[in-house]
């Protein structure tokens, strides 16, 4: 009942940011169907998330109910300005439109009571990386100011991407929601805020090919694909899972061996081993699933696997993380509508490049905003944008001089306006990004491609190849205009990863080096080596040059119809954006393109979703253009991609969530599980949560482990977490010193002495002894005992305190 209530006070919370927002959502979309309706809720939380923290870094207002409030009704303010002398307007639009505004409040409602259930048959903060999301939330509702505190770094502030965290725990402290509660109702809210905007774009993309002949009216279930293609759809490992459950191109020896050249072929890892007997159907291998997010694959020359990730987005949501790359998906599809809007002059103004100021000042803070949720949406964003208004003023008439330098000072001006109204963060924020190399031996394999992203893929062909027939244009002046030039792109990818390497080589004596890690002796074999490389795997940048070239000479040439000009321009885009990782790739922790290949193929598959979407939309309006008896072909290919990606989402689910059969009952709290496995260290974790905030000291561990946990679900900073993600996030080990080294002396030193030098070395007031304390350190718990007072105790759990005041 108590999971319920809070479900409920999310939606009344949502309801209220959603309204609060939809007047000046409203004003700022005039160039789109919707006014921007399906927008409000993720306009307004962005507008209000904002208004709450840059005072409250600024130390003008507490991290506290009072300032959130205060900067909710800012929002209404901007709302009541922005609809001054125009509320009849409003209430006739809204009034002709009730049936559009009950169907976009219907799938945002059903939505986050949908995935809710899901989370709530599956709710466990457990495994991967749900402690540190959750430690985030946790102490950005514990700490008095902001920037929060880093609960796994006493003494310091979050070093991450945390204005995410920031908004769930405004929602979390308004409707006083416990964070376990408030972690499994943000992934709730941000699948139906992404279902709500997904709605709305491909409704606003394709308001006059959805449009019935009779009534002038909208068919608004057509909406629906949005969501379909955006958040349900899975990629084809799920039925190559399937394929190799059943033993399909396996064979059997005489000696029992299995062998397959497809499987082996294939190169996706699990799938190379042969299947247990009894053969079936479904897959039952533990978390199966989990492949289909590590299905591109690189090798070294010497055939070594190295990992890469490549999520898509019902994969992130099954597996239940609130990372940031999770967070922002509402505000990256945010920012499409509004980059469209741009795109059909929604910002007309007097301001610099034409723009109206609000228009200008919006653009900069959803701009700034994606960098604060996720630093990889921004440059992308900023990209979109500044090649909208190139194709926009092509469009125009104006040349390509022009409309490029004038896109590119607005593109300038953009990054340094959001750089500056996020200053505060960037100031403080260290990254672990040392730089761009190349690529030299890891392009993606075609089939690798196409099993990641072949549900997108299949209609994304058949939408571009059926603008071009809508078009008339010729094959000569596709070629021309767009796979020549799509080909010159990647061959000077090609080239400029070469380029770095050479410059590299000849300038910078350490990359010698880089030929060791390799695998290579000496320049010629790395050239040798490439070449074999990229020329075994050209299927893949085949496959993304194509749709570059078609959709770029649509983006050029479809003058008359700005919905297809823009998303011909984002499937593009969205290319360019997979190609990328064949031959650059940032420098990060990792060492390897893993990192590249995550960020950038989420960000495609948002964008191709959206185009795949509207583009079956007007395929079925109009037949794809082709003649009768291929066009049945068309919606033959299109459903066997569909279901072959919904294979997946049918299987998946159900496995994940124990076929909606939870073993200790349905609930939303994400420590339930800890109260049942571990009742006194859950007890324990409530009294720090209850506690005087306070440095832990506690067991440090490894990753992707329980270490941490006290932290983690009190709040509370401790001295350290997990190590390694604290250099992820910081860039560099300095910070940490010799943290880990004195949490053990602490937990084994027989001195007092020893034990309270470091106790006053980082101010701890909580000294934690339980099972990871006695695991790993064998805990000297009588030291403790004979020096510090016991404040809490409960089975063999144990929280000693100290005061570190002269």
């Amino acid at each position: 009942m108590q999971d319920l209530l809070s479900w409920m006070l999310w939606y009344i919370w949502l309801m209220v940011v959603g309204l609060a927002a939809a007047p000046l959502a409203w004003r700022l979309f005039p160039a789109l169907p919707g006014r921007g309706w399906p927008y409000r809720r993720a306009l307004g939380l962005l507008l209000w998330g904002y208004a709450f923290w840059l005072p409250g870094v600024l130390g003008w207002t507490p991290n506290a109910p009072a300032a959130m409030l205060s900067a909710l009704a800012l929002v209404v303010g901007l709302s009541l300005w922005a609809l001054r002398g125009r509320w009849s307007r409003f209430r006739a639009w809204m009034k002709a439109h009730r049936t559009y505004l009950l169907w976009t409040e219907g799938v945002f409602l059903t939505a986050f009571a949908l995935w809710a259930l899901v989370r709530a048959a599956n709710p466990d903060i457990v495994g991967t990386e749900k402690p540190m999301e959750l430690a985030f939330i946790n102490a950005t509702l514990r700490s008095p100011t902001l920037p929060p505190h880093d609960p796994w770094l006493s003494g310091y502030a979050i070093s991450y991407y945390y204005f995410g965290y920031l908004l769930v725990a405004m929602l979390a402290r308004l409707s006083g929601t416990p964070g376990p509660v408030a972690f499994n109702l943000a992934l709730a809210m941000i699948f139906a805020l992404a279902a709500e905007v997904l709605f709305g774009l491909v409704l606003d993309f394709a308001w006059p090919w959805v449009t019935r002949r009779r009534t002038g009216r909208p068919f608004y279930p057509a909406g629906l694909l949005g969501p379909l293609f955006g958040l349900l759809v899975g990629n084809w490992e799920g039925l190559l899972e399937v394929l190799h459950r059943r033993g399909l191109f396996w064979s059997r020896l005489p000696d029992g061996t299995w062998v397959s050249r497809f499987w082996t072929w294939a190169q996706i890892e699990a799938l190379t081993q042969p299947p247990r007997l009894p053969l079936q159907w479904v897959p039952d291998r533990f978390w199966w699933w989990w492949q289909a997010s590590r299905t591109v694959k690189d090798f070294t020359l010497t055939g070594q696997p190295i990992e890469v990730i490549d999520e898509f987005p019902f994969f992130s949501f099954l597996l239940g993380d609130v990372h940031p790359h999770v967070l922002s998906i509402p505000f990256v599809l945010l920012w499409v509508a509004w980059t469209y809007n741009l795109f059909r002059g929604g910002a007309r103004g007097r301001g610099p490049g034409g723009m109206a100021f609000p228009h200008l000042m919006v653009t900069v803070l959803l701009a700034g905003g994606l960098a604060f949720l996720n630093a990889w949406d921004f440059p992308m964003a900023v990209a979109l944008g500044f090649l909208a208004l190139v194709v926009r003023w092509r469009h125009q008439g104006r040349p390509w001089k022009t409309a490029l330098q004038r896109a590119l000072g607005m593109a300038v001006l953009w990054v340094g306006a959001a750089l500056l109204a996020y200053a505060p963060f960037h100031w403080s924020f260290s990254s672990q990004v040392k730089g761009v190399l190349p690529n030299l031996l890891h392009p993606t394999r075609g089939f690798h491609l196409w099993v990641m992203f072949g549900p997108l893929l299949v209609p994304l062909f058949l939408t571009l190849g059926g603008w071009v027939r809508a078009l008339n244009l010729p094959w000569r002046e596709v070629a021309r205009r767009g796979w020549l030039p799509a080909l010159g792109l990647w061959v000077g990818l090609f080239l400029l990863s070469w380029f770095m390497a050479w410059a590299g080589l000849l300038f910078i004596p350490q990359s010698l080096q880089w030929l060791d890690t390799l695998g290579v002796p000496d320049l010629p074999s790395l050239v040798r080596a490439s070449l074999a490389r990229h020329g075994a795997y050209v299927a893949s940048p085949l496959t993304l040059t194509a749709l570059i070239g078609l959709a770029l000479v649509v983006a050029l040439r479809a003058r008359r119809s700005r919905a297809m000009a823009f998303l011909a321009l984002v499937a593009a885009w969205a290319a360019v954006l997979v190609l990328i990782p064949n031959h650059l790739y940032v420098w990060d922790h990792f060492g390897t393109r893993m990192n590249t290949v995550f960020k950038l193929y989420y960000q495609a598959w948002w964008l191709w979703a959206v185009v795949a979407a509207v583009g079956t939309l007007w395929g079925w309006r109009y037949r794809w253009t082709w003649r009768r008896n291929l066009s049945w072909l068309a919606d033959g290919l299109w459903f066997l991609a569909l279901a072959a990606g919904l294979v997946y989402t049918v299987l998946a689910l159900p496995n994940k969530t124990n076929n909606f059969r939870p073993p200790e009952g349905w609930t939303l709290d994400g420590s339930a599980y800890w109260r049942r496995a571990e009742p006194d260290e859950w007890a324990a974790a409530q009294y720090l949560w209850q506690a005087p905030l306070g440095t832990v000291a506690e067991a440090v561990g490894g990753s992707y482990t329980a270490y941490a946990r006290m932290a983690t679900y009190s709040g509370q900073a401790n001295v350290l977490g997990w190590p390694g993600h604290e250099i992820q996030w910081r860039g560099t080990a300095e910070p940490l010193g010799s943290r880990e080294a004195d949490m053990a002396r602490l937990f084994t030193t027989t001195s007092w002495a020893e034990a309270q030098a470091i106790l006053n070395r980082y101010g701890v007031r909580y000294v934690v002894v339980g099972r990871w304390e006695r695991t790993k350190y064998q805990a000297r718990e009588t030291l403790f005992r004979e020096h510090l007072p016991v404040l809490f105790q409960q089975g063999s759990v144990v929280i000693f305190g100290y005061d570190t005041r002269p």
